[in-house]
């Protein structure tokens, strides 16, 4: 499925960190999640079912991903 991501309005966590390294994402597109690098903003972009988002930032909430 391709989508229109021309004209979106993106959003980043509050808690997202002032060095730039950050991922944006837009609620315009009902049962799925476009997800970018801020950095990047006309670079790809990543689009997941609002489930598969849902699940990632719960596990991201629970620290359920180890640290680098």
């Amino acid at each position: 499925m391709r989508h229109n991501l021309a004209e979106p309005i993106w959003r980043k966590s509050s808690y997202s960190s002032a060095n730039g390294q950050c991922l944006e994402v837009c609620d315009d597109f009902p049962g799925t999640m476009p997800v970018r690098d801020s950095k990047l903003p006309g670079g790809p972009h990543l689009v997941v079912t609002a489930d598969t988002w849902s699940s990632f930032v719960t596990a991201v909430k629970a620290d359920g991903f180890p640290t680098p």
